[in-house]
């Protein structure tokens, strides 16, 4: 896992600021599926979080990997600025990580509307890329 605390306060900030971001999963036919998103990072952690409905494609990639995880990307873009994080997604749908990652989403952007299928896809970042 990177030390993303150490790459800086740009970088940091970068993550907290309100850009729209592309997660990229692979479906079983080896063809990419990209799709918007919001993305929260923690930094201390090295986890990136994405809610989104159980049923949704995302979130069924990710399940049928199992706690392996699949391979991921989420990339944000601001001009010239970007940053791309790669790593493994794991579906967690208990209600304590629902909430953490609904909370988190809240301080970047704003309160999701209600959802009785959300879930997280947990995302241990392995790599990083950008021009942050």
């Amino acid at each position: 896992m990177p030390d993303l605390i150490s790459r800086g306060e740009r970088f940091a900030e970068f993550w907290t600021e309100r850009h729209l971001c592309t997660l990229t999963t692979v479906r079983p036919d080896g063809t990419a599926h990209v799709v918007p998103v919001g993305v929260t990072l923690d930094l201390e952690s090295g986890l990136a979080r994405v809610i989104c409905s159980r049923q949704s494609v995302k979130a069924r990639l990710a399940a049928a990997a199992g706690e392996r995880g699949s391979a991921v990307s989420v990339c944000q873009l601001d001009g010239r600025r970007w940053s791309t994080l790669e790593g493994r997604a794991v579906l967690r749908d208990d209600p304590e990580s629902v909430a953490d990652a609904e909370n988190r989403y809240a301080k970047r952007y704003k309160q999701p509307r209600v959802n009785p299928r959300r879930v997280v896809l947990e995302i241990a970042v392995t790599r990083v890329l950008g021009s942050v």
